[in-house]
């Protein structure tokens, strides 16, 4: 079973950082592209910061470039989200997907739907408020 679990979300002052982790059990995250997806509250989901499986290249949100940085551990089979000067629009759900044959770009920038991706977690919250 592939299992994606989210973490490291929580209240966050407006200007301040919060690292996200995705870790996977039941599979390896080597051979997957990996992405970060921002659901605020009454909007649709969009692709936030995906990397592919050898990591050489990712994709960044035009609104994140700059502030937002994505990583992966393959020793810890993790990836993370570094989010750095948060603002209250970040405020929402997070969560990170994997799959197989998806090339970052597609992941990231077309309106896929996490459901017909091969893992996806529950999502770690994240409210920006002072």
């Amino acid at each position: 079973q592939l299992q994606l679990v989210e973490s490291g979300g929580g209240l966050v002052q407006p200007g301040g950082s919060l690292r996200l982790s995705c870790v996977a059990s039941g599979f390896t995250l080597d051979y997957f592209t990996i992405g970060w997806f921002h659901q605020a509250p009454g909007k649709e989901r969009e692709g936030v910061s995906c990397i592919s499986s050898s990591g050489d290249e990712t994709y960044y949100a035009d609104s994140v470039k700059g502030r937002f940085t994505i990583s992966r551990d393959s020793a810890k089979n993790t990836v993370y989200l570094q989010m750095n000067s948060l603002h209250p629009e970040v405020t929402g759900v997070y969560y990170c997907a994997a799959d197989y044959t998806l090339i970052v770009q597609s992941m990231c920038a077309q309106k896929i739907s996490l459901r017909s991706m091969d893992s996806w977690g529950v999502g770690t919250l994240v409210p920006v408020s002072s």
